[in-house]
């Protein structure tokens, strides 16, 4: 069957799209226009803004489009072209303007790109915050709509209604990974999301056919199953509004996903900087002549709008562009004291304490109780159990929590974490999902934003590479959107040496994520521990890495008691697990027990902090212990260059400078790749014996 052919019995099945206002669609087509207008002739020249991406030609259809997202439950992510539709769904004029000029009240209050944008929306359909790199919107759109089938089919929630999620595009994105892991989600779960691809023949210089054979992305995938394509020029205005309309109604009557696949002319450069040479004169003429604004005013003068009626609407978006300019100038920048502020969570008395869209606080969830003081129960038990006993208890008490990735499902995760959840929980809650990182995390921050807590498993810390863009953003959202967006999630991640190293799946590398803005890192080395910090991670308002490490999971010092459902272990507090004079150990993880034995073989006694978190950390523990102790070594299994390692000691030097009896040192392993003969392994990895002596030599020094 032909895409076309497809398109055409699915809109034949599909509910009627609702009437367009065209009024309101040539109204915000000129806005847009005389936005494009200032900026490119007046605000760029006179640098007052610094990035400017001209929408002109890609206008019309992105407008109509936006008539047509109708629930408050539906949402949008887009790119740098894209302010269009963010007019079309209500975004005020004076908050565009602001985003353009970087000051206050603008999407990001001057923290972020001005074409990088979001809209809470309170009443409307949300624009969800976009990301500057090409492609990462597509699957937290896909977490999106997956989060709406999780309303509708587990918690049964009316209001979501037959609300859709929509990605948009241009040409060139669909050659990223973010596309390819969102389309093999939409297709395989059958989800109800919109891919909205804007062709315009071009990725800045390159020219689309390097970016898909033919150049044509809906040709392509005509063949692809679980996926009907809806494609033509979105120039004309009835022929858009018709195809737009045919592929909202074909994804809210829940048929599956659809791709929207428009032809449109760039009429700008890819930027304002961008003198488009890469262009011949003729296929410029060309695409001016498709100009979709000429095309729209001869559609409404043929329905019955006087030359003089246009005349007074471009007048009128003129003036108001103007006037919301003049305003706009006139507002201060961001205090620049507010700089470091919505990295993390910060509850307050004002209505800004939390954020509005995103994870379960905005929106009243109540945990159940719950205590710093550990309630033994039964024997010992390894971690792995004790993880699987926490996440147990947190899915039964939390019906938004949901567990995902891959072969957590029957086969009970390769580490056996998750072994009778799905079995006891359902599909729904506990789910394999494709071979993609990207897709993975991705589709958790489409979830969080939808109000879900989604708990997604990365195999091995390695494996976490290809979904750094989306761990990123998701780290810096709250603060790029000024606290109007977060994404709380918990990313449970495997890594470390266990019978053997490898550089594929002994990585730990906890660094990254600790120099990542925005994410709280937990590094637990044993049961309790280990249920303590899931637990408060699992009911944090941050975006968390729970870093379970491969060595510890079934190791016998590693083993206690349950702790209790009720147990927390709160975020930046250590515990000093050995106390003593000699020296303060500072280390996590995997080298606590063997920085444990190594001060009692050295014959000295010190203090071991055991970290536990790193991000935060706590200074506090590690100032009093040095200022008793007069001496320091930390103790990590990260390469040395770089390691958190050099943040403690760069901390210690500073404040515990006149305390200090020698120099603070770090014993780690060195700078190469996690080795995978076992002899090979203890020799590089810090054992008990360099311990040992590294304490001995300070100690002695």
């Amino acid at each position: 069957m032909s895409a076309k052919t497809a398109a055409a019995k699915a809109a034949a099945k599909a509910s009627p799209a609702p009437a367009l206002d065209w009024q309101k669609v040539a109204k915000t087509l000129l806005l847009s226009r005389a936005l494009d207008d200032v900026e490119e002739k007046v605000l760029l020249p006179g640098r007052e803004m610094f990035y400017q991406f001209s929408a002109r030609g890609h206008d019309l259809a992105q407008i109509i489009l936006s008539q047509y997202l109708t629930n408050p439950f539906d949402c949008f992510t887009g790119y740098y072209r894209s302010r269009p539709i963010l007019l079309g769904v209500g975004v005020d004029l004076d908050e565009a303007v602001a985003g353009a000029l970087a000051r206050t009240g603008g999407y990001s209050d001057g923290r972020d790109i001005g074409t990088v944008f979001n809209f809470a929306n309170p009443n409307g359909p949300k624009a969800l915050p976009m990301c500057g790199g090409v492609g990462a919107q597509y699957t937290p759109s896909a977490g999106w709509a997956q989060a709406i089938e999780y309303y509708r089919d587990v918690l049964h929630d009316p209001a979501v209604g037959d609300a859709i999620a929509v990605a948009l595009g241009g040409d060139a994105s669909v050659a990223t990974n973010g596309f390819w892991a969102a389309l093999t989600m939409a297709t395989t779960l059958k989800l109800p999301i919109l891919f909205y691809i804007e062709d315009n023949g071009y990725g800045i210089s390159v020219p689309s056919s390097f970016q898909t054979p033919g150049g044509n992305i809906a040709a392509n995938l005509a063949s692809f199953k679980g996926l009907t394509i809806f494609s033509g020029d979105g120039t004309v205005p009835d022929e858009a509004a018709k195809l737009a309309g045919d592929a909202v109604a074909h994804v809210r009557g829940r048929h599956g996903p659809v791709l929207l696949h428009l032809k449109v002319p760039r009429l700008a450069g890819h930027s304002g900087q961008d003198t488009q040479t890469y262009k011949s004169v003729d296929f410029i003429q060309a695409e001016r002549a498709r100009d979709p604004l000429p095309k729209l005013k001869q559609f409404m003068i043929d329905g019955g709008l006087s030359e003089k009626a246009w005349g007074v609407l471009e007048e009128a978006a003129a003036s108001d562009v103007n006037a919301a300019v003049e305003r706009v100038q006139k507002r201060e920048t961001m205090d620049p004291a507010d700089l470091t502020k919505y990295v993390y969570s910060e509850p307050s008395n004002d209505n800004r304490g939390l954020q509005l869209v995103g994870g379960l606080r905005p929106l009243g969830h109540e945990y159940a109780p719950s205590s710093e003081t550990p309630d033994p129960q039964g024997p010992r038990i390894n971690m792995v159990t004790a993880i699987r006993r926490a996440l147990d208890f947190e899915l039964g008490a939390n019906p938004k929590m949901v567990l995902f990735g891959e072969d957590i499902g029957p086969k009970g995760g390769v580490h056996a974490v998750t072994m009778g959840l799905q079995e006891k929980y359902g599909i729904a809650r506990v789910t394999d999902t494709s071979l993609s990182e990207e897709g993975i995390i991705g589709r958790a921050v489409g979830m969080a934003l939808a109000g879900l807590l989604p708990v997604p498993e990365i195999q091995f810390r390695k494996y976490a590479d290809p979904a750094a863009e989306q761990l990123n953003d998701a780290g810096t959202m709250r603060w790029r959107t000024g606290n109007r967006f977060a994404a709380p999630m918990v990313v449970r991640m495997a890594g470390g040496f266990s019978k053997c190293g490898d550089p594929w799946h002994s990585q730990t590398n906890e660094v990254q994520w600790v120099h990542n803005v925005g994410w709280h890192v937990a590094v637990p080395s044993n049961a309790e521990d280990a249920v303590g910090l899931l637990r408060s991670a699992l009911r944090g308002n941050d975006p968390a890495i729970f870093f379970e490490h491969r060595g510890l999971l079934d190791l016998g010092w590693s083993r206690r008691p349950y702790p209790g459902d009720e147990y927390v272990v709160p975020f930046g507090k250590a515990k000093v697990t050995v106390e003593g004079n000699d020296i303060t150990l500072v280390t996590w993880g995997a080298m606590v027990p063997r920085c444990e034995d190594a001060v009692k073989a050295s014959g000295f006694t010190g203090d071991v902090i055991d970290l536990r978190t790193l991000m935060p950390w706590d200074r506090e523990a590690v100032l009093r212990s040095v200022k008793k102790t007069h001496r320091c070594l930390v103790v990590h299994e990260d390469n040395i260059t770089a390691g958190f390692g050099a943040e403690i000691v760069a901390f210690v030097s500073k404040e515990c400078f006149f305390d200090l009896d020698a120099p603070p040192d770090r014993l780690c392993m060195p700078d190469i790749p996690s080795p995978y003969n076992p002899k090979l392994l203890e020799a590089a990895v810090p054992g008990v014996e360099q311990i040992s002596k590294a304490i001995t030599d300070l100690v002695t020094s």
